[in-house]
């Protein structure tokens, strides 16, 4: 077997090994087991352990050799719930891997390991593998946040946008929940001694779906309210999601979400909520993007390509502290948190190759 060919079995064969560890976000045991097939994979490949960081019940791991000045960041939690497997199993047919969690991100993993092995030393890197990244990274953010201030540039493994481009923004997310607090009456006999929250809200629909502009976007979600059809509702509530691209516009949707006011006399407003990760601001992946670039060119790949998207990653919380970020280095493929969830296989060893040589360059061994 050629050591390329060798190289693409052994990517296959631990991309399988995560891939069968089952590793739904909401369920901590399974996380915690997928950690520990995570941790033997590290062990392997980097020889050393990391550390298991068990934060209110969710296991992450990390580690770190010398003063760290890179971050590696991922995450091994998925949004596939235990038993998925039985309907959607791993399987490789014509150069394609699919199976719960392949793209997003396992696949990412693995090229990170292979990535490190190859490198003559790693004093310098630092790993963080999280296990919560698919619900919003509530038990994690502020590990990622501490772990990568004052690095010189964290390199993301999330599975790539559409035909292997990196991505090189993304939006901020905010999340609230608005909850209109009215009086119960009844519809029938006297509807008037009532302040009807469902009213209330529909007037607070119309006006948080107005906050939107430009590049940002402000939507009502999941809605609520009321008991019986003879009842005014006393209560409805609006889940609210906000993707922006500057922290200045986050800033401002907040404010504008803290000012609403009710319409309906004997209604009362209650926000809960609020910004949960900063955008990822083209700005802080400029310049990773260019030696990304170069590299490519260099290794003989295909020229890269970027994009900008409104989907959110541990990486906005990097690049929210100033750490230079670049993103989407992970497998090439498509499907998501959806049915055709795949990898391409023939793409995994020059990500690996294209990773390596973006860790050397910024510890300045390239």
């Amino acid at each position: 077997m050629s050591g390329s060919s060798a190289q693409s079995a052994a990517l296959v064969q631990d991309l399988e090994e995560l891939v069968t560890c089952e590793s739904f976000s909401s369920d901590l045991e399974a996380v915690a087991r997928s950690a520990q097939v995570v941790a033997g994979m590290g062990a392997r490949h980097l020889g050393a352990r990391p550390e298991l960081l068990v934060i209110d019940g969710v296991t992450h791991l990390r580690w770190t050799f010398g003063t760290p000045r890179v971050l590696l960041l991922g995450h091994h939690d998925t949004v596939w719930p235990i038993g998925t497997l039985r309907t959607h199993p791993w399987s490789v047919a014509d150069g394609v891997a699919r199976g719960p969690g392949v793209f997003d991100m396992k696949a990412g993993l693995v090229q990170m390991f292979h990535a490190l092995a190859g490198l003559g030393s790693l004093d310098g890197v630092t790993l963080l593998v999280t296990g919560d990244e698919e619900t919003g990274s509530a038990t994690s953010s502020k590990l990622i946040e501490d772990t990568a201030r004052g690095l010189t540039a964290t390199f993301v493994t999330e599975a790539s946008a559409d035909g292997g481009a990196l991505k090189t923004a993304r939006k901020g997310t905010s999340l609230y929940t608005v909850d209109v607090h009215g009086k119960a009456a009844h519809a029938g006999l006297e509807p008037e001694k009532g302040a009807n929250a469902g009213v209330e809200l529909a007037h607070q629909i119309l006006a948080i779906a107005g906050l939107g502009s430009g590049g940002t976007t402000v939507t009502p979600t999941v809605l609520s309210g009321g008991t019986t059809f003879n009842t005014v509702p006393a209560r409805a509530t609006v889940g609210v999601d906000v993707r922006v691209e500057t922290l200045a516009e986050q800033a401002r949707v907040d404010a504008e979400m803290r000012a609403l006011r009710p319409v309906v006399p004997g209604t009362r407003l209650e926000v809960q909520g609020g910004p949960n990760r900063p955008p990822l601001e083209a700005r802080m992946s400029a310049g990773l993007y260019t030696l990304a670039q170069k590299l490519a060119a260099e290794l003989g790949l295909a020229p890269l390509a970027s994009a900008a998207v409104g989907g959110a990653s541990d990486g906005n919380f990097t690049a929210g502290v100033g750490c230079p970020t670049l993103d989407g280095l992970g497998a090439v493929g498509g499907g998501a948190h959806a049915d055709h969830e795949h990898v391409v296989l023939a793409e995994m060893p020059g990500r690996t190759a294209l990773l390596r040589g973006l860790v050397e360059a910024t510890l300045g061994r390239g």
